[in-house]
C-alpha cells in the first residue's frame, strides 16, 4: 500500500461565544467549562492515534483546545493565523439575532454560503480558502508520512475538508456546507499516489457523556 499522510481537522471546544450564540470570527473568546471538558476528552482519544505534529489557529478557543493534547504527547502547538475562522467583520461578537437585525444583507449572504461575497469589514470564503489551504498544503508537505492534528473552526474546517476532497477546484462553486460540532474530528488519509480516503467527518463519539 502506498505511504500515506493523515490529516485530522478538529474543531475547538465550546467557547463562551458558542454558548451565548454569538459570532466568533477573529474574536479572542475563551472556552467555556464544557469546552474545556471536551478538549480534555479529545486529547485522551487522540493520544492513542500516534499524532506526530500539532497545528492550531492562534485564536484562544482553538489554542486552549489543542493544549491538552500537547501536554499528553509532549508535542509543541504550532500556532498560525492561517487557520483562523472566517472574519465576519461587522457581525463579530454579535448574537445571531442581533446580527440578522442590524446587518440583514451581510447575514443573508452568510446563510447563502456565497463563496465570493466579502463581508463588510471581514472576508469572503474565497479569501479564507486561499490563506488556509496554502498553509495546510505546506504542512502536509513538511510532514509527509506523519499524522497531523489541526485545531481550527467550523467554517475553516468545512473549507479545508472540501479542499482535501477536491470539491473546490471547479470554476463555479455550489453552496456546500460540512458541519462540525465542537471538538468534532474529521480524518483524512492522503496517499502519496494522490488517492484521498475520507475516514470520518464530524466524529464526536469521544464526547459521549459530556
Amino acid at each position: 500500500m502506498p505511504l500515506a499522510t493523515n490529516v485530522l481537522l478538529i474543531r475547538h471546544g465550546q467557547s463562551r461565544g458558542n454558548a451565548e450564540r454569538r459570532f466568533g470570527g477573529h474574536t479572542a473568546t475563551p472556552l467555556s467549562s464544557r469546552g474545556r471538558n471536551q478538549a480534555h476528552a479529545t486529547a485522551r482519544t487522540l493520544k492513542s492515534e500516534s499524532i506526530t505534529a500539532i497545528y492550531s489557529s492562534d485564536l484562544a478557543r482553538a489554542m486552549e483546545t489543542a493544549q491538552p493534547l500537547a501536554k499528553l504527547t509532549g508535542l509543541p502547538v504550532n500556532a498560525t493565523s492561517a487557520f483562523r475562522e472566517r472574519s465576519v467583520g461587522v457581525m463579530e461578537g454579535l448574537t445571531f439575532e442581533d446580527a440578522a437585525q442590524q446587518h440583514p444583507e451581510q447575514y443573508a449572504a452568510l446563510l447563502r454560503r456565497d463563496f465570493e461575497h466579502v463581508l463588510t469589514g471581514g472576508e469572503s470564503y474565497r479569501q479564507l480558502l486561499d490563506r488556509a489551504r496554502q498553509k495546510l498544503d505546506e504542512i502536509i508537505e513538511e510532514n509527509r508520512g506523519g499524522r497531523i492534528a489541526v485545531f481550527s473552526h467550523t467554517g475553516t474546517i468545512c473549507i479545508l475538508a472540501l479542499h482535501l476532497m477536491g470539491a473546490l477546484d471547479a470554476p463555479d462553486l455550489k453552496p456546500v456546507w460540512i458541519a462540525s460540532a465542537n471538538c468534532g474530528i474529521a480524518r483524512f488519509e492522503l496517499r502519496h499516489d494522490g488517492f484521498v480516503r475520507v475516514l470520518s467527518i464530524n466524529d464526536t463519539n469521544h464526547l459521549n457523556g459530556i
